[in-house]
């Protein structure tokens, strides 16, 4: 972790690739960025935003308008359908703010456990720990777990991650995975981890 901590320094706001004002907006940029590229969904929020950025706006939005704002992300209307449902339900049960809990954010539309963890993390500053691909590539490939299942995979790091740090865990891997630990052909000869890697002298 110290080693990640000098090679990607920063707060989680300042790792997390998605650009965003509000615990709203992540959650909806979070939820874009599924299937889709963090540079995509940068480049589609803004003008989404312009015009519905706040849980109130985007609940005034039609299915079709959305669709058109959201179409370059990949499965728009699943997106835009989730979007819509969430931001009402943000209405009629939260007063139009996102909520600060596991079980509260994981029971709204189309937001899963890792979305979950990202706004807790990212947004609230709270112990959260997404696993996407990279968390789950590179945890194995260090030893850190035997596990697939990213909840498994996210329970065994919790194990001993001290929470306030969870979430930088996670952007720091996210990084490393994109930069260096590549998943076809890992950089291992530059890798400041290999030392401590059991799979690097043998992929």
């Amino acid at each position: 972790m110290k080693r990640l901590d000098l090679a990607y320094p920063g707060t989680v706001q300042d790792l997390c690739a998605l650009r965003f004002k509000a615990p709203f907006q992540l959650l909806v940029a979070t939820i874009l960025s599924a299937q889709c590229t963090d540079e995509r969904v940068n480049a589609t929020t803004p003008k989404l935003f312009e015009n519905f950025g706040t849980p109130e706006e985007m609940a005034r939005a039609t299915q079709e308008e959305l669709e058109k704002l959201i179409y370059s992300t990949g499965f728009y209307k699943n997106k835009a359908r989730n979007i819509l449902a969430l931001s009402n339900v943000l209405l009629s049960d939260f007063g139009g703010e996102v909520p600060d809990s596991m079980e509260t954010l994981s029971a709204l539309p189309g937001v899963g456990r890792k979305t979950a963890n990202v706004v807790l993390s990212v947004a609230f500053s709270k112990p959260g720990l997404p696993v996407d691909t990279h968390v789950l590539r590179l945890s194995k490939r260090l030893g850190l777990t035997p596990q697939n299942d990213p909840v498994k995979v996210e329970r065994d790091l919790m194990l001993w991650v001290p929470p306030d740090q969870a979430g930088g865990l996670s952007l720091r891997l996210i990084l490393h995975g994109r930069n260096v630990c590549l998943a076809r052909k890992p950089k291992c000869g530059v890798c400041s981890l290999a030392d401590l890697c059991p799979s690097a002298s043998g992929i």
